[in-house]
């Protein structure tokens, strides 16, 4: 039998509290992992995707070991990435509903089986399908790290991102001083 893991928190989970008040700070793209074959498939809206390398191109993204998506990635060992644009807010809470299951949560979506058999979302700035190349198990999070197998992009460069809490939508051509505030909190200020 292992031993637990020593926490550094109080009773009231203080520690805690405050450490998602300043990740909350960190500005992160908004995608939506989808995973599964067949009638069986789910998905989850993720910040925390990140590229891992460009030589071998290589991604990785943090999931809940209890998100169903995470058991369909482990058993599948393949997933999709989908990035989304500015205009697709509402499909970001959509797919981080709780109260949505599986292939409820693709209802009134535009999407698609790739050719790994994974669900794509239609509309989206950029969709990779990925190979499950290594899960790291770590406290209540897997890591995944995956190989691309295919990769598409869209000709819009407007983007979603979430920041303090909160959707923030990037244009490229509109937005490019909110983009710089948003990535560089409080840079305006100095």
């Amino acid at each position: 039998m292992s031993k637990p893991d020593i926490h550094l928190v109080d009773a009231d989970h203080e520690i805690e509290r405050q450490f998602r008040l300043v990740m909350r700070r960190l500005a992160g793209g908004v995608c939506i992992i989808t995973a599964g074959q067949g009638e069986d498939i789910t998905g989850m809206t993720v910040t925390s995707l990140t590229s891992l390398s460009a030589a071998p191109p290589r991604l990785m993204v943090s999931i809940n070991r209890q998100a169903s998506c995470f058991a369909l990635i482990a058993r599948h060992r393949q997933f999709a990435v989908n990035i989304l644009g500015s205009d697709q807010e509402a499909l970001a809470e959509r797919f981080s509903n709780g109260r949505l299951k599986g292939k409820e949560r693709f209802e009134g979506a535009a999407w698609t089986y790739g050719a790994s058999g994974v669900p794509l979302l239609s509309q989206s700035l950029a969709l990779v399908e990925c190979q499950v190349e290594e899960i790291i198990e770590r406290h209540s999070h897997g890591i995944i790290v995956a190989r691309l197998s295919s990769m598409e992009l869209s000709h819009r460069v407007s983007g979603l991102t979430y920041w303090n809490g909160q959707y923030v939508q990037i244009d490229h051509e509109a937005d490019l001083d909110l983009l710089a505030e948003v990535s560089i909190p409080l840079a305006h200020v100095r």
